[in-house]
Protein backbone atom coordinates (compact mmCIF):
# COMPACT_ATOMS: atom_id res chain seq x y z
CA UNK A 1 0.00 0.00 0.00
CA UNK A 2 2.88 2.52 1.04
CA UNK A 3 5.20 2.09 -2.18
CA UNK A 4 1.79 2.56 -4.18
CA UNK A 5 1.41 5.36 -2.54
CA UNK A 6 5.28 6.92 -3.25
CA UNK A 7 4.42 5.72 -6.50
CA UNK A 8 1.44 7.73 -7.74
CA UNK A 9 2.87 10.89 -5.95
CA UNK A 10 6.42 10.51 -6.69
CA UNK A 11 6.34 13.33 -9.55
CA UNK A 12 6.04 16.57 -7.93
CA UNK A 13 6.23 18.37 -11.42
CA UNK A 14 3.62 17.21 -13.73
CA UNK A 15 5.41 16.31 -16.79
CA UNK A 16 1.81 17.96 -18.66
CA UNK A 17 1.51 21.66 -18.72
CA UNK A 18 0.10 23.40 -21.53
CA UNK A 19 -1.54 26.93 -21.31
CA UNK A 20 -1.93 27.92 -24.94
CA UNK A 21 -1.27 26.77 -28.66
CA UNK A 22 1.90 28.92 -28.99
CA UNK A 23 4.17 28.58 -26.18
CA UNK A 24 7.36 26.31 -26.88
CA UNK A 25 6.10 23.05 -27.99
CA UNK A 26 8.57 20.43 -25.82
CA UNK A 27 6.12 16.85 -26.20
CA UNK A 28 3.34 16.19 -28.58
CA UNK A 29 0.97 13.03 -29.77
CA UNK A 30 0.61 12.23 -33.43
CA UNK A 31 -1.74 10.27 -34.55
CA UNK A 32 -2.10 6.86 -36.66
CA UNK A 33 -4.07 6.00 -39.94
CA UNK A 34 -4.12 2.01 -38.66
CA UNK A 35 -6.79 0.34 -39.27
CA UNK A 36 -8.53 3.33 -40.57
CA UNK A 37 -12.63 2.49 -41.14
CA UNK A 38 -15.12 3.95 -42.87
CA UNK A 39 -17.92 4.57 -40.51
CA UNK A 40 -21.63 4.33 -41.48
CA UNK A 41 -23.76 6.30 -42.59
CA UNK A 42 -25.71 8.65 -39.91
CA UNK A 43 -27.64 12.44 -39.36
CA UNK A 44 -24.10 12.99 -37.20
CA UNK A 45 -22.53 12.89 -40.66
CA UNK A 46 -25.00 14.09 -42.98
CA UNK A 47 -24.42 17.63 -40.75
CA UNK A 48 -20.72 17.73 -42.04
CA UNK A 49 -19.84 14.91 -44.70
CA UNK A 50 -19.90 16.51 -48.47
CA UNK A 51 -22.74 15.69 -50.00
CA UNK A 52 -20.58 13.50 -53.13
CA UNK A 53 -19.22 10.93 -50.47
CA UNK A 54 -22.61 10.16 -49.10
CA UNK A 55 -22.92 6.93 -51.45
CA UNK A 56 -19.68 6.23 -49.66
CA UNK A 57 -20.89 5.61 -46.43
CA UNK A 58 -24.06 4.38 -47.12
CA UNK A 59 -22.49 1.23 -49.16
CA UNK A 60 -19.22 0.88 -47.82
CA UNK A 61 -19.09 1.37 -43.76
CA UNK A 62 -16.89 -1.00 -42.08
CA UNK A 63 -14.73 -0.91 -45.22
CA UNK A 64 -10.97 0.33 -45.12
CA UNK A 65 -10.79 3.82 -46.59
CA UNK A 66 -8.71 3.26 -50.13
CA UNK A 67 -5.27 1.74 -49.68
CA UNK A 68 -3.10 3.91 -51.67
CA UNK A 69 -4.62 6.77 -49.38
CA UNK A 70 -4.03 5.40 -46.15
CA UNK A 71 -0.26 4.05 -46.99
CA UNK A 72 0.20 7.99 -48.16
CA UNK A 73 -1.32 9.53 -45.31
CA UNK A 74 0.31 7.50 -43.47
CA UNK A 75 3.82 8.51 -44.80
CA UNK A 76 2.77 11.98 -43.82
CA UNK A 77 1.94 11.80 -40.44
CA UNK A 78 5.41 9.83 -40.10
CA UNK A 79 7.00 12.59 -42.07
CA UNK A 80 5.44 15.14 -39.62
CA UNK A 81 6.77 12.96 -36.74
CA UNK A 82 9.98 13.23 -37.93
CA UNK A 83 9.79 16.80 -38.66
CA UNK A 84 9.14 17.70 -35.08
CA UNK A 85 11.70 15.59 -33.88
CA UNK A 86 13.77 17.17 -35.66
CA UNK A 87 13.13 20.41 -34.05
CA UNK A 88 13.44 18.94 -30.71
CA UNK A 89 9.53 17.64 -29.89
CA UNK A 90 9.54 14.51 -28.37
CA UNK A 91 7.00 12.79 -30.70
CA UNK A 92 4.61 10.28 -29.12
CA UNK A 93 2.24 7.28 -30.50
CA UNK A 94 -1.36 6.21 -30.14
CA UNK A 95 -1.18 2.08 -29.87
CA UNK A 96 -3.28 0.65 -32.73
CA UNK A 97 -4.52 -2.81 -32.28
CA UNK A 98 -6.02 -5.08 -35.45
CA UNK A 99 -9.69 -4.99 -35.10
CA UNK A 100 -9.45 -1.90 -33.40
CA UNK A 101 -11.87 0.34 -35.68
CA UNK A 102 -13.45 -2.80 -37.62
CA UNK A 103 -15.59 -4.57 -35.29
CA UNK A 104 -19.07 -3.74 -35.17
CA UNK A 105 -19.71 -2.13 -31.88
CA UNK A 106 -23.17 -1.94 -29.70
CA UNK A 107 -24.28 -0.60 -26.17
CA UNK A 108 -27.96 -0.71 -24.78
CA UNK A 109 -28.57 2.20 -26.53
CA UNK A 110 -26.52 1.96 -30.08
CA UNK A 111 -25.27 0.09 -32.56
CA UNK A 112 -22.56 1.28 -35.48
CA UNK A 113 -20.66 -0.96 -37.50
CA UNK A 114 -17.42 -0.01 -36.92
CA UNK A 115 -15.20 2.67 -35.57
CA UNK A 116 -13.17 5.17 -37.51
CA UNK A 117 -9.50 5.62 -36.89
CA UNK A 118 -7.03 7.15 -34.29
CA UNK A 119 -5.55 9.80 -36.55
CA UNK A 120 -6.48 12.98 -35.03
CA UNK A 121 -5.41 13.20 -30.81
CA UNK A 122 -6.53 16.54 -31.28
CA UNK A 123 -10.05 15.92 -31.58
CA UNK A 124 -9.92 13.25 -28.57
CA UNK A 125 -7.94 15.00 -26.17
CA UNK A 126 -7.08 18.48 -24.80
CA UNK A 127 -5.27 19.71 -22.15
CA UNK A 128 -5.95 22.17 -19.58
CA UNK A 129 -3.03 23.33 -17.61
CA UNK A 130 -1.61 19.66 -16.02
CA UNK A 131 -4.71 17.88 -17.03
CA UNK A 132 -5.70 15.76 -19.71
CA UNK A 133 -9.35 15.81 -20.26
CA UNK A 134 -11.18 12.78 -22.72
CA UNK A 135 -14.19 14.03 -24.55
CA UNK A 136 -17.46 13.10 -25.03
CA UNK A 137 -17.62 13.09 -28.75
CA UNK A 138 -20.93 13.26 -30.94
CA UNK A 139 -20.55 10.30 -33.59
CA UNK A 140 -21.16 6.74 -32.62
CA UNK A 141 -18.12 5.61 -34.85
CA UNK A 142 -16.23 7.24 -32.14
CA UNK A 143 -17.46 6.22 -29.23
CA UNK A 144 -14.32 3.89 -28.24
CA UNK A 145 -11.63 6.35 -30.21
CA UNK A 146 -10.14 7.39 -26.61
CA UNK A 147 -8.52 3.39 -26.39
CA UNK A 148 -5.27 3.77 -28.71
CA UNK A 149 -4.28 6.54 -26.21
CA UNK A 150 -5.15 5.06 -23.07
CA UNK A 151 -1.53 3.95 -22.60
CA UNK A 152 -0.37 7.20 -23.16
CA UNK A 153 -3.08 8.70 -20.85
CA UNK A 154 -2.02 6.50 -18.03
CA UNK A 155 2.24 7.15 -18.35
CA UNK A 156 1.23 10.82 -18.41
CA UNK A 157 -0.64 10.45 -15.19
CA UNK A 158 1.94 8.46 -13.09
CA UNK A 159 4.20 11.31 -14.36
CA UNK A 160 1.99 13.81 -12.76
CA UNK A 161 -0.79 14.79 -14.84
CA UNK A 162 -4.39 15.01 -14.46
CA UNK A 163 -6.91 12.86 -15.78
CA UNK A 164 -10.69 13.40 -16.33
CA UNK A 165 -12.93 11.53 -18.45
CA UNK A 166 -15.88 13.62 -19.55
CA UNK A 167 -19.17 11.75 -19.06
CA UNK A 168 -19.75 8.78 -21.97
CA UNK A 169 -22.72 9.68 -23.41
CA UNK A 170 -25.32 7.06 -24.23
CA UNK A 171 -26.02 8.05 -28.03
CA UNK A 172 -29.12 6.94 -28.47
CA UNK A 173 -31.37 8.28 -30.99
CA UNK A 174 -32.31 10.76 -28.49
CA UNK A 175 -29.03 13.20 -29.02
CA UNK A 176 -30.02 13.55 -32.28
CA UNK A 177 -32.10 15.60 -34.68
CA UNK A 178 -33.85 12.50 -36.74
CA UNK A 179 -32.61 12.72 -40.38
CA UNK A 180 -35.81 13.57 -41.86
CA UNK A 181 -36.56 16.86 -39.81
CA UNK A 182 -32.67 18.36 -39.78
CA UNK A 183 -31.93 20.77 -42.27
CA UNK A 184 -28.85 20.68 -43.66
CA UNK A 185 -26.55 23.36 -44.79
CA UNK A 186 -28.71 26.02 -42.95
CA UNK A 187 -27.34 28.60 -40.50
CA UNK A 188 -28.34 27.95 -37.07
CA UNK A 189 -29.36 24.19 -37.42
CA UNK A 190 -27.35 21.88 -35.22
CA UNK A 191 -27.97 17.78 -35.56
CA UNK A 192 -27.07 17.28 -31.79
CA UNK A 193 -30.06 18.42 -29.29
CA UNK A 194 -28.90 19.55 -25.38
CA UNK A 195 -29.84 15.55 -24.48
CA UNK A 196 -26.09 15.00 -22.86
CA UNK A 197 -23.73 16.71 -23.02
CA UNK A 198 -21.01 16.19 -26.27
CA UNK A 199 -18.12 17.83 -27.53
CA UNK A 200 -15.03 17.39 -29.85
CA UNK A 201 -11.65 18.24 -27.87
CA UNK A 202 -10.97 20.46 -31.04
CA UNK A 203 -13.96 22.78 -30.52
CA UNK A 204 -11.86 24.71 -27.77
CA UNK A 205 -8.89 26.53 -28.50
CA UNK A 206 -6.85 28.04 -25.48
CA UNK A 207 -4.95 31.62 -24.39
CA UNK A 208 -3.71 31.29 -21.00
CA UNK A 209 -7.15 31.28 -18.57
CA UNK A 210 -9.64 32.57 -21.36
CA UNK A 211 -11.01 29.33 -23.17
CA UNK A 212 -12.79 29.69 -26.70
CA UNK A 213 -15.40 27.23 -28.66
CA UNK A 214 -18.00 27.79 -30.75
CA UNK A 215 -21.84 25.82 -30.53
CA UNK A 216 -21.35 23.15 -33.82
CA UNK A 217 -22.35 20.01 -35.16
CA UNK A 218 -20.39 17.77 -32.53
CA UNK A 219 -20.39 19.95 -29.73
CA UNK A 220 -23.99 21.18 -27.92
CA UNK A 221 -24.60 24.05 -25.19
CA UNK A 222 -24.97 21.04 -22.70
CA UNK A 223 -21.17 20.42 -23.63
CA UNK A 224 -20.25 23.46 -23.21
CA UNK A 225 -21.75 24.19 -19.53
CA UNK A 226 -20.21 20.46 -18.42
CA UNK A 227 -16.43 22.30 -19.35
CA UNK A 228 -17.45 25.93 -18.15
CA UNK A 229 -18.50 23.88 -14.54
CA UNK A 230 -15.61 21.58 -14.61
CA UNK A 231 -13.08 24.02 -15.09
CA UNK A 232 -14.54 26.52 -12.65
CA UNK A 233 -14.35 30.05 -12.15
CA UNK A 234 -10.30 29.97 -12.51
CA UNK A 235 -11.53 30.06 -16.21
CA UNK A 236 -13.15 32.06 -19.02
CA UNK A 237 -15.35 30.13 -21.22
CA UNK A 238 -16.11 32.41 -24.61
CA UNK A 239 -18.41 31.49 -26.78
CA UNK A 240 -17.88 32.44 -30.57
CA UNK A 241 -20.53 32.40 -33.84
CA UNK A 242 -18.81 32.06 -37.23
CA UNK A 243 -22.37 31.67 -38.64
CA UNK A 244 -21.01 27.99 -39.82
CA UNK A 245 -23.57 25.98 -41.41
CA UNK A 246 -21.31 22.76 -41.32
CA UNK A 247 -19.72 23.83 -37.96
CA UNK A 248 -16.80 21.00 -36.81
CA UNK A 249 -13.81 22.07 -34.83
CA UNK A 250 -12.87 25.92 -34.01
CA UNK A 251 -8.64 25.23 -35.00
CA UNK A 252 -9.81 25.64 -38.76
CA UNK A 253 -11.67 28.72 -38.27
CA UNK A 254 -10.02 30.69 -35.03
CA UNK A 255 -6.47 30.13 -34.58
CA UNK A 256 -4.39 31.99 -31.77
CA UNK A 257 -0.94 32.01 -32.89
CA UNK A 258 1.46 34.14 -30.23
CA UNK A 259 0.58 36.67 -27.89
CA UNK A 260 -1.45 39.28 -29.35
CA UNK A 261 -1.79 37.38 -32.82
CA UNK A 262 -4.58 35.61 -34.23
CA UNK A 263 -4.80 33.49 -37.83
CA UNK A 264 -8.58 33.64 -38.58
CA UNK A 265 -10.94 31.78 -41.66
CA UNK A 266 -11.99 34.35 -44.04
CA UNK A 267 -14.67 32.27 -45.09
CA UNK A 268 -16.29 31.62 -41.89
CA UNK A 269 -15.81 35.22 -40.13
CA UNK A 270 -17.00 36.12 -36.09
CA UNK A 271 -19.61 37.91 -35.62
CA UNK A 272 -19.14 37.77 -31.89
CA UNK A 273 -18.46 40.94 -30.36
CA UNK A 274 -17.07 44.19 -31.82
CA UNK A 275 -15.86 44.82 -35.19
CA UNK A 276 -12.12 44.51 -34.68
CA UNK A 277 -11.14 44.39 -38.51
CA UNK A 278 -12.27 44.73 -42.20
CA UNK A 279 -10.90 42.72 -44.58
CA UNK A 280 -11.48 41.41 -48.43
CA UNK A 281 -12.39 38.51 -49.60
CA UNK A 282 -13.57 36.69 -53.28
CA UNK A 283 -14.31 40.94 -53.92
CA UNK A 284 -16.20 41.38 -51.17
CA UNK A 285 -15.54 43.08 -48.44
CA UNK A 286 -16.25 41.88 -44.99
CA UNK A 287 -16.16 42.50 -41.40
CA UNK A 288 -14.77 40.22 -38.43
CA UNK A 289 -15.57 40.56 -34.88
CA UNK A 290 -14.19 39.54 -31.56
CA UNK A 291 -15.37 40.48 -28.01
CA UNK A 292 -13.41 43.37 -26.52
CA UNK A 293 -10.57 41.69 -25.07
CA UNK A 294 -8.92 41.54 -28.48
CA UNK A 295 -9.05 45.03 -28.97
CA UNK A 296 -5.31 46.35 -30.47
CA UNK A 297 -4.67 42.36 -31.72
CA UNK A 298 -2.67 41.64 -34.73
CA UNK A 299 -5.84 39.87 -36.83
CA UNK A 300 -4.18 37.63 -39.85
CA UNK A 301 -6.37 36.32 -42.38
CA UNK A 302 -5.51 33.09 -44.01
CA UNK A 303 -4.95 32.30 -47.77
CA UNK A 304 -7.21 30.80 -49.88
CA UNK A 305 -5.84 26.62 -49.71
CA UNK A 306 -4.01 25.64 -52.63
CA UNK A 307 -5.36 22.09 -52.08
CA UNK A 308 -6.52 20.51 -55.61
CA UNK A 309 -10.30 20.99 -55.95
CA UNK A 310 -10.34 16.82 -56.49
CA UNK A 311 -8.73 15.99 -53.06
CA UNK A 312 -10.96 13.61 -51.58
CA UNK A 313 -11.89 15.12 -48.67
CA UNK A 314 -14.20 12.54 -46.80
CA UNK A 315 -15.35 15.17 -44.30
CA UNK A 316 -12.49 17.72 -43.76
CA UNK A 317 -12.75 21.09 -44.83
CA UNK A 318 -9.86 22.23 -47.61
CA UNK A 319 -9.32 25.40 -44.69
CA UNK A 320 -7.42 22.87 -42.65
CA UNK A 321 -4.62 22.92 -45.40
CA UNK A 322 -3.89 26.92 -44.55
CA UNK A 323 -5.78 27.38 -41.30
CA UNK A 324 -4.47 24.27 -39.46
CA UNK A 325 -1.49 24.91 -38.63
CA UNK A 326 0.99 24.19 -35.33
CA UNK A 327 2.91 26.40 -33.74
CA UNK A 328 6.33 25.32 -32.43
CA UNK A 329 7.09 28.82 -30.51
CA UNK A 330 6.25 32.31 -31.05
CA UNK A 331 8.23 32.10 -34.31
CA UNK A 332 8.13 28.69 -35.56
CA UNK A 333 5.19 26.78 -37.19
CA UNK A 334 4.64 23.82 -39.36
CA UNK A 335 2.46 24.45 -42.60
CA UNK A 336 1.61 22.26 -45.50
CA UNK A 337 4.51 22.53 -48.09
CA UNK A 338 2.58 22.45 -50.79
CA UNK A 339 0.57 25.87 -49.26
CA UNK A 340 3.33 28.20 -50.71
CA UNK A 341 0.86 31.34 -50.34
CA UNK A 342 0.81 30.69 -46.88
CA UNK A 343 4.04 30.08 -46.75
CA UNK A 344 4.85 33.66 -48.11
CA UNK A 345 1.92 34.77 -45.89
CA UNK A 346 3.64 33.87 -42.36
CA UNK A 347 7.36 35.18 -43.37
CA UNK A 348 5.99 38.31 -44.00
CA UNK A 349 3.76 38.31 -40.87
Amino acid sequence: GSATRRAFSAAAKPIVNSHNEFDPLEEVIVGRVDGATIPEWHVSGKAVWPEKHWDMYKTKAGQPFPKHLMQEAAKELDNFAKILEAEGVIVRRPEVLPGDFSQECQTPDFKTKSGLYAAMPRDVLIVVGNEIIEAPMAWRSRYFEFRPYRKLIKDYFHKGAKWTAAPKPLMSDDLFVPEDKFKVNETGEFVTTEFEPVFDAAEFTRIGKDIFCQRSQVTNEFGIEWMRRHLGPEYNIHVLDFQDKNAMHIDGTFIPIGPGKLLVNPKRPCITGEKQKTFTYEGNKRDYHLPSMFKGWDIFIAQTPLLAADHPLYFTSPWTASCNIIMLDHERVVVEAHETTTIEAFKSW
